[in-house]
């Protein structure tokens, strides 16, 4: 397994491990306010509520989290693209040469 990682260059293994991590995030947030949550309920003996409000906390934080992850990993892509030279047409490298075909016409209602 160790042979596929041999050619790939540090800047694409930190993005990977950025791209990695990002579902982490998440899942950590949310999971810290939970039991922030749960534990000040079973102190003061508030339950359910502040376990509701924790976990709203954590998921915002975990959204957070995403996001900000997300924003360090776009640049990075972009980037390498870039030095890769691999910003292209969507649609393919020959779509730049062949217009967009037309709808094709519209199919009739049958009655079977």
């Amino acid at each position: 397994m160790l042979r596929l990682f041999r050619n790939i260059d540090g800047d694409t293994r930190n993005a990977l491990s950025l791209a990695g991590t990002i579902g982490l995030h998440l899942i950590s947030g949310i999971a810290v306010g939970l039991f922030v949550g749960y534990m000040l309920d079973q102190w003061l003996e508030s339950s359910p509520w502040l376990t509701m409000i924790f976990l709203g906390f954590g998921i915002a934080a975990g959204f957070k989290n995403m996001y900000a992850d997300t924003r360090r990993l776009l640049p990075m892509l972009q980037t390498r693209k870039e030095e890769t030279g691999e910003l292209r047409n969507p649609r393919g490298p020959a779509a730049a040469n062949n217009p967009r075909p037309e709808d094709p016409p519209a199919r009739k209602n049958r009655k079977i």
